[in-house]
């Protein structure tokens, strides 16, 4: 038992220390280079929007913080391997978590999806046109992209590992067979869509920490410890992005950090057998998406009405008067709350 909790924590804080290390030289990187976006919102910037907002500072911001948190993931991950194949002992074996059945998918899905999410951060940055503009051609096209990844990881996830079938919390398995691949699509694209969060100083950062570690909880108490320890250094590197990233941020977390992130947190709740959790443990996340589907359906069916002030719902509230420090606050409080709702159901429900 001790050593298991050793196997999840001891990784947790190198990737925290790693992330603290590696920030000078990354932040001293990205504004030599100018690594912030070259056009604003392509979408009409309204009068509330822009009293809350200040986006030609907004502009003179790096956008791919995001590069931060999975280089010290994957730098912590082959720190512990090294050690297991350079010092072979049982205590080093057991201390690797990079596992063909359990943490390889997701390290191969935090890559590629990071990669993805850093040419795009790099269109935005350096690129001219409408893709530059982040237009929504070129978000049609980043919605292919998540579903060719996850078209590949739910393959693999039924033909490599078998996986045909999800928990229902209280209810038993649902068999899929190989619907399992589709339905593996539809919730990676609907957690992609959260990651609209990144608005504010400190939100996502918070918000992402919360969830991760609720995951890393989940597989401990299911004895997946090494997706536990991945998950772990997954919080321990969003955490030290997010010491830098508290108001005034120092860079933002941009589309490396967040797509990487959020299709990796889809194949963790497939790979811990708790997808049907994952509403609850990433409430905010699903608040954020649902409110922006909202409040187009709104614009569109009620003769261009809105919902909110602004969405995603975040800029709501700054927009009737929270100031952005309440807002990240009380999200931070939410997604604490929930990520504990969500452990207990994934603990009683079995």
């Amino acid at each position: 038992m001790y050593l298991n909790l050793i196997k999840i924590f001891l990784p947790t804080l190198v990737a925290f220390f790693l992330g603290l290390f590696f920030t000078p030289i990354a932040t001293h990187f990205f504004y030599k280079y100018k690594m912030w976006k070259k056009y604003g919102r392509s979408v009409t910037t309204t009068s509330d929007f822009s009293k809350i907002h200040n986006e030609k500072e907004e502009l003179k911001t790096p956008r791919v913080g995001g590069i931060i948190i999975w280089v010290s993931v994957l730098t912590t991950v082959l720190v512990f391997y090294l050690f297991s194949v350079l010092f072979p002992s049982e205590y080093s074996f057991q201390m690797n978590f990079l596992s063909r059945n359990q943490t390889l998918i997701p390290l191969f899905t935090l890559l590629v999806g990071s990669l993805i999410g850093l040419w795009d951060d790099l269109i935005q940055i350096y690129g001219n046109g409408d893709f530059a503009r982040d237009d929504k051609s070129w978000r049609k096209w980043k919605a292919s992209l998540i579903g060719i990844l996850s078209l590949l990881i739910g393959i693999w996830f039924f033909y490599k590992l078998g996986l045909t079938s999800v928990h229902i919390p209280f209810n038993g398995e649902l068999h899929l067979g190989i619907l399992i691949i589709p339905f593996f699509i539809i919730v990676a694209l609907a957690t992609f869509s959260g990651g609209v969060i990144d608005g504010i100083d400190g939100l996502s950062g918070g918000v992402l920490a919360s969830i991760f570690a609720a995951y890393s909880a989940i597989a401990y108490a299911h004895n997946q410890m090494d997706i536990a320890a991945f998950s772990g250094v997954i919080t321990g590197a969003t955490l030290a992005f997010l010491w830098f990233n508290i108001p005034p941020a120092r860079f933002y977390m941009g589309e490396t950090g967040i797509m990487g992130l959020t299709i990796t947190l889809a194949t963790i709740a497939f790979l811990t057998d708790s997808v049907f959790i994952l509403p609850v443990v990433a409430l905010p996340l699903v608040i954020t998406s649902l409110s922006v589907i909202l409040q187009m359906i709104s614009k569109r069916f009620r003769g261009g009405k809105r919902l909110f002030k602004l969405a995603p719902i975040h800029h709501h509230f700054e927009a009737i008067g929270w100031s952005s420090y309440k807002v990240t606050m009380r999200f931070w409080v939410i997604s604490v709350v929930f990520a504990v709702i969500g452990v207990i159901l994934a603990v009683i429900s079995r």
